[in-house]
């Protein structure tokens, strides 16, 4: 099956930090763009940040930036999302998905083969 499979949400106080995890199973992630998502409880889907197949462009939600860290491992076909700083309005589920467009509006429409997504708690 076709999927990305996240891990690493857990709960976490204001100001620590947390590393999720999107591994592709049933493809390899080389050449595929991955972006990672979040919804909070009532809130619309948001992009937050987005890597390249190379890993050397990427983009950050403002909401986000100086905070998160993107990376990825292609020998190891897994994207990482390394948060710090956390905050209460970091909670969210966290989603990754995948597209062939390095597209900053990061509409959810353009990506494909979402995951189950993993919880993130930061506690106000």
């Amino acid at each position: 099956q076709v999927q990305l499979v996240e891990s690493g949400g857990a709960l976490v106080q204001p100001g620590g930090s947390l590393r999720l995890s999107c591994t592709a199973s049933g493809f390899t992630l080389n050449p595929y763009i991955i972006g990672w998502f979040r919804r909070a409880p009532g809130k619309e889907r948001e992009g937050v940040s987005l890597i390249n197949s190379s890993g050397r462009s990427t983009y950050y939600a403002d909401s986000v930036k100086g905070r998160f860290t993107i990376s990825r491992d292609n020998a190891e076909n897994t994207v990482y999302l390394q948060m710090k700083s956390l905050k209460p309005e970091d909670t969210a589920v966290y989603y990754c998905a995948r597209t062939l467009f390095f597209r900053t509006t990061m509409a959810p429409g353009d990506f494909a083969s979402w995951g189950q997504g993993t919880q993130v708690t930061v506690p106000s």
